[in-house]
Formats: structure tokens, sequence, C-alpha cells
């Protein structure tokens, strides 16, 4: 019988993990080809032999998705399977038209299919759409558990944009492994906090081997989701961030609505800066799906290092770059910190923008006045510290989680905004916690979490 002929979609992550646990040693089936999109520059490269293992000894091609319906009728492909997050489902079910008008299945993964199991409890940070605040529900609950006395590892959603092979496991323990690893900015937004607080982050390609890694040093596995995406881990528990700022997308989103369906426990974020209504619009939404689940209500206060330079100035604001772009947020922390603190005018960076940046403005036209702090590989940044460069601005107001100075020289006076997770009411977070706590602690002391 001929194999069936694959193409995976994806984005340079959840792709590559449905490749590894479901059909790299899977001999009835073929893939063909990876196509790429969302993320610069991750086409053109080529999944490599020593991951993709014995049935693929020349490894496989990565495509962009742009050439989808061409390589469908090229290799006669049976199958096309959707692997990425955070798109609206007309999106999905487009690409679907496309892949069966021109003769292929098309295939979304279950969370049971793709999820691996741990010897240690795992806990799953995951969100309705990328800039819920999965972030700092992250560091809030891996202080928790340490304050436990719990050692608790991160295992961070996939972002392999540089050389897959040497990034099949990653650990980062300490800030100069950042730099070790070749980090994009992307990247290090994501690592640096936890490595701030003493946490060990795990990241990289093959999440079969860098779970069997983390588990050696972990009494808890901390899974940190990027996008909307569903857990690479099957969690113990699992906890969905939503946003009532873009509230009816947990409805709408892929994968999201299927994170807001299996959560045992939903933070409803942002309940200082959304209106009433729209917080109880998004309240009605989660009990319409997911009736049982623990809903917390909390808030992301914000704290800048230097507000006197803000008020009465003219501010560039620079954001989280996936927040603003597939994330479709039109503001961010930076922004909601300068009105707040009286800023005479937030400066429009796109007139300024070059190469790179100029090219992300032209792609996603939404993002407005803001510059979305993108990273992906020398020239962007490069790129990205030219346009702050040319920018008419009085301070530069940076409201992604790291210091953007170490990665870029900016000459202008910065401001760093920070914002952490704050619980309004009850339940919280510790009290959610409190019985697993209890459950671990027993298992340790009798020895049923071995190392």
């Amino acid at each position: 019988m001929s194999r069936i002929k694959t193409i995976i979609m994806g984005a340079a992550g959840r792709d590559f993990h449905n490749f590894n646990v479901v059909y790299r040693d899977d001999e009835r089936y073929e893939v063909v080809a990876f196509t790429a999109t969302q993320i610069p520059n991750i086409a053109g490269r080529r999944y490599p032999p020593a991951l993709a293992g014995r049935l693929y000894p020349q490894g496989i091609p990565i495509h962009p998705e742009e050439e989808l319906e061409s390589l469908i009728r090229k290799h006669r492909v049976r199958q096309v399977v959707f692997s990425y997050s955070d798109v609206p489902y007309a999106y999905v079910m487009s690409r679907s038209a496309l892949a069966n008008a021109a003769g292929a299945d098309f295939t979304v993964l279950g969370a049971d299919t793709t999820m691996i199991a741990s010897r240690r409890p795992v806990i799953a940070i995951c969100a309705v759409r990328t800039g819920c605040g999965k972030s700092q529900t992250t560091r809030r609950v891996a202080k928790i558990l340490g304050q436990a006395g719990l050692r608790v590892v991160a295992i961070r959603h996939p972002m392999p944009y540089g050389d897959l092979e040497k990034q099949r496991v990653q650990r980062f323990g300490a800030l100069a492994d950042l730099a070790r690893h070749h980090c994009t900015i992307e990247e290090i937004e994501e690592y640096e906090p936890h490595i701030e607080r003493g946490a060990v982050v795990y990241a990289g390609v093959d999440y079969a081997a860098i779970l069997e890694a983390a588990e050696r040093e972990a009494d808890v596995i901390l899974w940190d989701g990027g996008n909307n995406d569903l857990p690479f881990y099957r969690p113990d528990l699992h906890i969905v961030v939503a946003d009532p700022l873009r509230v009816g997308h947990e409805l709408a989103y892929y994968p999201g609505e299927a994170n807001l369906r299996m959560a045992h426990v939903v933070i409803i974020n942002k309940v200082d800066t959304a209106d009433a209504a729209s917080v109880d619009r998004l309240r009605e939404n989660i009990r319409s799906v997911n009736p049982a689940a623990t809903v917390i209500a909390a808030a992301s206060p914000l704290f800048a290092d230097h507000p006197d330079r803000i008020t009465g100035k003219r501010a560039l604001v620079v954001e989280d770059g996936p927040t603003l772009t597939h994330g479709e947020m039109t503001l961010g922390a930076g922004t909601v910190l300068a009105r707040k603190l009286g800023a005479r005018a937030l400066v429009d960076p796109r007139p300024y923008a070059v190469g790179t940046i100029a090219e992300t403005f032209r792609k996603y036209p939404g993002i407005g006045a803001l510059l979305p702090a993108m990273g992906y590989g020398d020239e962007q940044v490069r790129d990205l510290e030219a346009t702050i460069e040319q920018v008419p601005c009085d301070v530069v107001v940076i409201g992604t989680p790291i210091d953007l100075n170490r990665i870029v020289r900016i000459t202008k006076p910065t401001v760093r905004v920070r914002y952490e997770l704050q619980e309004i009411g009850q339940p919280t977070l510790d009290t959610v916690l409190q019985g697993l706590l209890r459950d671990l602690t027993r298992r340790l002391e009798a020895g049923a979490v071995v190392a």
C-alpha cells in the first residue's frame, strides 16, 4: 500500500511537534513538506534528518504557505494537517477549502492525540488569544509553587527560528544562555522574566526529549503556552487566560475555544481596564461552553521605572510584537501607561519605519501608531534600532516584558513598563493550587514522585 502523502501547515512550532509525536515513525504516512507562515525567515529551510528520523534521510523541506496549492498538486498530496494557532475560524476553513479543492483531505489534530504524559505533575498555562496575559499568570503560578518549596521548571512553547538541529533541546538557566542560543527578541521576551526570578526554562523542537530533561530537575512542570495553542503535555491542572478587551474571540479563534472548553480554571484578566459589560459578557461565554470551570477575576497592574519621563512628553510606545501582529491588539501595557501618565502625544512610527519593520506594518496594517518589538534575526533587530532612532520623540516607552536596551541601542530616554497578575476577590490562584500542592507534597514525602 502506498504511503499517504501529507503536508503539515505550520509556523515553526506546533507543526514540528505534531510531526514528532504523530507522523515521524508512522510508515503509513509520507510528509512531503511543511509550510510556514506568521513568522518571517522560517520558510526555505529544511527539517533536518537528525530530527525527522529514519523515514526521512533527506529531511523535509519547509515552503511558504503561499505555495500550498501548488505543492498539493505537484506531490499528489492526500492529506493537509493544519498545525498552527491564533487564527480565526474563517481563515482555517478557507485553508480547508483550498486543500479540498486541490484534492486533499484537511485535518486538525486533537489534544489527546498530541499531548505527552509526564512523570511529574503538569500545570498548563494557556489562553484564548495571544496577549491575554499568559506570561504574568505563569510567573504568578511559579511564585506560589516556589514559595511552597517545590522545584519548578517551565517548558515554553516552541520558537525554533534558528538551527533546528542545535535547538532540539535548549536549557536556559542564566541570562548568558540567551546569547549562547542566539535568541530572537520574541524568545527573550518569554525566557528572561523566568530567568530573572531564578527559574529554569526549557524550549526547543523535540518536546519528548525536552520533557525527559526537565523532569530530572523538577518537582512540577509548568507548561508556558504560546499564542492560544493547546498544551503539548497532558496537564493535571489546565489554566486558561481570557481577555475582556477582545470579548467574543474566545469562541471564534482556533484553537482558543478548545482551550476554553478543556480548562479547569479560566482567568478573566484586565478587569481593571475593561468595561463591566464586556467582563459580564465574557463570563457568560465561558459558562456557555464550560460551566464546570473555576473562574478567577484578575488585573495586571502596571509599574514604570521612570514615570516622570512620560508626563507631557512625545512618546514612542514599543509593544510586544506578536500581540500587535497576529494577536490583533491595538494597544498594550506601554500604551495604557503612557496615556495614564499624561504623555503629550503618542508618536506614529510608521512614517519612519525601515526595512523589515516597514514590511511588518504593510503586512499588519491594523497595528496603528505603535511599534512592534520585532526581532526575528539580526537584520530585523538592526531595522528596529534604526526605526526607533529615526522617530522624533522625547521618550521611548518599552511595553515588552524585557529590557530592550540590552538588545538594541536606544539614544533617547526610556521608560520600562512591568506588569504582574493580581487576582481580584475570590477564588484566587492560591486557593485553586492548594489541593494540588497538598497532593504533591504527600506524593513527594511518600516517594511516589520518583527521580
